[in-house]
């Protein structure tokens, strides 16, 4: 993952490899936000002035060359459903889009969920998926890859995919309600705190490669949304009282 030379997004290494990929996700640093929300808040579901977070959305994709006209986004609420999008807009009950209409700019909004995004170069085709824990034990990371081969022919050989910054395995200590829907690869028991933990980001990208995504194809962010609070948002972490950071994905052939 690289650091951008302005502090308000890391973009996937991917980007060096195809031409016209934009696929980044956004910090929490250079908006208008005041706190708790400080300072690029660019989620919709907080409580936050609606200016503020569309003026933080239009001032990080205008550091890309992109404008907010051509956002496709969702209120996500934790399930499994694929919008195939055609054109740019807010739509409701997603949690994964895709797309191969060049121009759009496909939008996950997180602060501790993880944020998936892929790009099939051949097609081309991409997808923003939301994959909090709900929807990682529903599978909606494979779903949405089946959903690209169902759509657009793609073929998960050729896929390249970022798995962003979201809570870390270490930080997401759970109970055993939510724990027994997870295999044991990807949830640990701590005996001293009685208490189970689980990785998301491992299961994700097990998704990937159980879809056929070759391992050497997937980016992981080394970044942490609790240890590195700092940087992004995290509902853990601020109990609830916090921004938003996104995923983003598109292919921009006309910018450049």
């Amino acid at each position: 993952m690289q650091d951008s030379a302005i502090s308000l997004y890391r973009s996937s290494k991917w980007m060096k490899e195809v031409t016209s990929l934009v696929m980044v996700e956004s910090t929490r640093h250079g908006g208008i936000s005041p706190s708790p929300y400080n300072s690029l808040n660019v989620g919709w579901s907080t409580a936050d002035t609606e200016e503020n977070t569309f003026r933080n959305r239009c001032q990080l994709l205008s550091s890309f060359g992109a404008i907010h006209t051509q956002l496709v986004s969702s209120h996500q609420v934790h399930g499994s459903e694929i919008l195939v999008a055609t054109q740019a807009g807010r739509y409701d009950g997603f949690d994964a889009i895709i797309t191969r209409q060049n121009g759009l700019l496909l939008s996950v909004s997180v602060a501790d969920c993880t944020p998936v995004l892929v790009v099939d170069p051949q097609t081309p085709a991409v997808a923003a998926i939301h994959a909090g824990w709900k929807g990682t034990v529903a599978g909606i990371t494979s779903k949405t890859i089946r959903a690209m081969e169902e759509h657009f022919d793609t073929d998960p050989e050729d896929c390249l995919a970022f798995i962003g910054t979201c809570i870390d395995e270490c930080s997401f200590e759970v109970d055993a309600d939510v724990a027994h829907h997870f295999d044991s690869p990807f949830k640990r028991w701590d005996e001293q705190r009685q208490k189970f933990f689980i990785d998301l980001k491992n299961a994700n990208r097990q998704q990937l490669i159980d879809a056929g995504l070759p391992d050497a194809h997937i980016e992981v962010s080394p970044y942490s949304t609790m240890l590195h609070n700092a940087d992004y948002f995290s509902h853990r972490a601020e109990k609830g009282l916090t921004g938003r950071f996104m995923g983003l994905v598109g292919m921009m052939r006309f910018l450049y």
